[in-house]
């Protein structure tokens, strides 16, 4: 079996997000393997440890430079190798010429079981590329798996809703995106990490993979931020000091808000 995970180098979470002024982009000097990619890689893992011996897993990912280091992080995790697709001309693309740029990836890298997806990107949180993907690679899509199942070439899995779940099956090849309830991520060990060292990273640009300039970009692009602004600092509430009134005057205070 060989299964593909792709995986996004997304700004950390854990700090201010921010947006270049001049060209309306995320910043992404302070990034890290996107969160719920973690959980692809994992799903990937997974099936090739319950197919037959010789299975492979290959991290995929679309970025600049510095996005080969969410490849080496599922490359530590367990991946067997890795791909990234770094060409300038490729910022600023949206949903659409990114998969764009996916498929032909994956059409390159050859013969696929299971191309397995996070649930959204946890930057631009679109949950398109899945379908989009499916659409171009001409394979059923399963989305939004919380749980996942391989008999023979069947894959199976459970979608969850408010009230309902669902058990929806399509037979391979076939592109997979997973919550982040199908699983629970392992931690890179030492022996992973020093074993990801000498595991390759193939890198690829658009002349590679036969996809010209203007079908990514802003050109290639459907959809494209054409003004941005920083969020309005937080201002301070107010403070009630307890003089015998305070229940009066917060009760006021609700009422002008129109809360009540």
């Amino acid at each position: 079996m060989r299964v593909l995970a792709l995986v996004k180098y997304v700004p950390d979470a854990q700090f201010d997000r921010h947006i270049d002024s001049a060209e309306h982009r995320m910043v992404r000097t302070e990034s890290i393997l996107s969160e719920l990619d973690e959980y692809a890689v994992e799903a990937a893992l997974q099936l090739k440890e319950a197919s037959a011996a010789g299975s492979t897993v290959v991290a995929l990912t679309v970025g600049p430079e510095q996005a080969v280091n969410a490849v080496k992080k599922a490359l530590q995790m367990g991946a067997d190798e890795g791909i990234h697709v770094s060409d300038p001309a490729i910022a600023g693309s949206d949903a659409l010429a990114t998969s764009r740029v996916l498929a032909a990836a994956i059409e390159k890298a050859g013969p696929f079981d299971v191309v397995i997806t996070g649930l959204s990107s946890t930057d631009a949180e679109t949950s398109l590329v899945p379908a989009q993907l499916a659409e171009r690679l001409s394979v059923p899509l399963l989305s939004f798996a919380n749980s996942v199942e391989l008999e023979g070439s069947t894959l199976r899995i459970t979608r969850d809703s408010d009230a309902v779940s669902y058990v929806l099956e399509a037979d391979l090849p076939a592109v997979l995106s997973v919550t982040d309830q199908a699983n629970e991520p392992r931690y890179p060990n030492f022996k992973g990490i020093m074993a990801a060292k000498r595991k390759t990273v193939e890198t690829l640009a658009l002349a590679d993979l036969g996809v010209s300039a203007d079908e990514v970009g802003t050109a290639g692009s459907r959809t494209v931020v054409v003004a941005s602004e920083e969020r309005p600092a937080r201002v301070g509430g107010n403070v009630i000091t307890d003089d015998g009134e305070a229940g009066l005057r917060l009760a006021e205070f609700i009422l002008a808000q129109k809360v009540l």
